[in-house]
């Protein structure tokens, strides 16, 4: 039988098993449980249900963004170290903000050469280019931030210059004088240092030690053009 198993062309060697042949050998104990249900527990649903938004209306996830844009705001106001907006960043804050700066800022005709204010795609351009750069610079000197958690601190904290552009506007509806030039420039300078204040308080932790002052530099040239155009504007 040995013989009879061996090739022909090949003695000495036998021919190979099947894969699949120890199989037929292997017994399952009576005791061993084989079947079961995969279902996912009734309080993980419930916890999974509650958790989604694909079934909230849009009128409730429009409140919950209101509500998460107006808390940010708060943090930009009284600005603390805090990972909120980092940790729950958006841009429909900075959004609101750059578009209101531009339409504020923005000349009152376009064929005029003697208005005092830049145009709408100007200001808008400025302001993302200089969040973007900033940005980027962030990131080659090794800032543990995310791009767009970075576009949001530097969005959300242009809200003090909004209201000094704000205050700007209505000074500037009284008769023009020095008095009214040293108004503007201590709301604009004042403004212009919370926004400072607010920016670093996020950003700072999220540089390397030796390289804060770097980080922090193109953030202040950044503030200082938003807060130069706000002060030479004239309706």
């Amino acid at each position: 039988m040995a013989e009879a198993a061996e090739s022909p062309g090949e003695p000495g060697t036998t021919s190979p098993r099947p894969l699949f042949a120890g199989l037929s050998d292997i017994s399952i104990s009576q005791d061993i449980p084989v079947e079961g249900e995969i279902t996912i527990p009734m309080r993980s649903r419930i916890r999974e249900f509650d958790s989604s938004t694909l079934n909230e209306s849009v009128q409730n996830t429009i409140m919950r963004d209101l509500k998460a844009v107006g808390k940010k705001f708060m943090h930009v106001l009284y600005p603390r170290k805090s990972n909120t907006l980092l940790r729950d960043w958006d841009l429909w804050g900075p959004l609101v903000l750059c578009v209101t700066l531009a339409l504020m800022l923005q000349r009152g005709s376009a064929d005029s050469e003697n208005d005092g204010g830049p145009q709408f795609a100007e200001v808008f351009v400025i302001i993302w280019f200089g969040a973007v750069t900033i940005t980027l610079n962030s990131k080659l000197l090794g800032g543990n931030i995310s791009f767009f958690q970075s576009l949001c601190v530097l969005g959300y904290c242009i809200l003090p210059l909004t209201v000094a552009l704000l205050v700007c506007r209505l000074v500037l509806l009284a008769k023009p004088g020095p008095i009214n030039f040293i108004v503007r420039l201590f709301v604009v300078i004042m403004m212009f240092a919370w926004s400072i204040v607010a920016s670093t308080a996020f950003l700072a932790d999220s540089q390397p030690p030796n390289r804060k002052a770097l980080a922090v530099y193109p953030v202040f040239l950044f503030y200082f053009v938003i807060s130069w155009m706000i002060l030479t504007f004239t309706p």
